[in-house]
């Protein structure tokens, strides 16, 4: 996938839930373009969008009105079966708790997405590149928090998606490991250009993004692209 391809296009995305009586509007027009091998950080507080817009991008949800396309496929027409194959062959989805299964080992806990992916990764390959390769045969109850989320970025890069989709994946860690995490993640957009989005409330982490997109009750408010993207290392918050 070349640099400069578009991956991703949002026209006029709105997200609009019914409690009752009551609508709750979680995103409003979303007008966004995104390209291949990007490193995107959406920002944004509690609230602000950030978990809905990325479940759509992820086929997770649909929107209540607009359109996303991914390449040429609009996704806001596709089936539930549709949306189902797409998240299976096209993306990977780390979330801020591991969700892995306690009676398999690293390796195992990897390999279950390999079984089912049309080009996997070899369940050993994607866990050194996360820097688990001494790691591999513990189990999660042996493993540190940061070493179960690197797991989980083993898992969800193993299928060689085109897409890496990551929900506030250093939100539950201190920051000596939360940064290990990032540097992980930051690896594997580099090393094999998958196209990245990050959600966090941590403003810093925007430092090692391509493009930062900020969000605040449910609409975009400020789209803007690194001159120097930081490295993981450099970051403090």
């Amino acid at each position: 996938m070349a640099s400069g391809e578009r991956i991703l296009a949002m026209e006029g995305l709105s997200k609009v839930y019914r409690l009752g009586d009551v609508e709750v509007v979680a995103l409003k027009n979303i007008q966004l373009e995104l390209q291949a091998r990007l490193f995107v950080v959406i920002l944004g507080p509690s609230g602000s969008g950030k978990s809905t817009l990325l479940n759509i991008l992820g086929g997770l949800d649909v929107p209540t009105t607009g359109k996303l396309h991914y390449f040429d496929h609009d996704l806001t027409a596709a089936s539930e079966r549709e949306l189902t194959r797409f998240r299976r062959e096209h993306v990977g989805f780390v979330f801020q708790f591991y969700n892995l299964i306690p009676s398999l080992t690293a390796l195992e806990n990897v390999a279950l997405v390999t079984e089912i992916a049309e080009h996997p990764m070899q369940p050993a390959h994607a866990l050194d590149l996360v820097g688990l390769k001494e790691r591999m045969h513990f189990f999660p109850s042996q493993l540190s928090g940061g070493e179960q989320q690197r797991v989980a970025i083993a898992r969800a890069i193993a299928k060689q998606p085109d897409l890496l989709l990551c929900d506030e994946p250093t939100g539950a860690l201190d920051y000596g490991t939360g940064r290990v995490v990032l540097e992980a993640i930051e690896r594997i957009n580099r090393e094999l250009g998958t196209t990245t989005i990050v959600i966090t409330h941590n403003a810093p982490i925007a430092g090692i993004a391509d493009l930062v997109i900020r969000l605040s009750g449910g609409e975009i408010v400020e789209k803007s692209w690194n001159p120097r993207k930081a490295s993981p290392a450099e970051i403090r918050w």
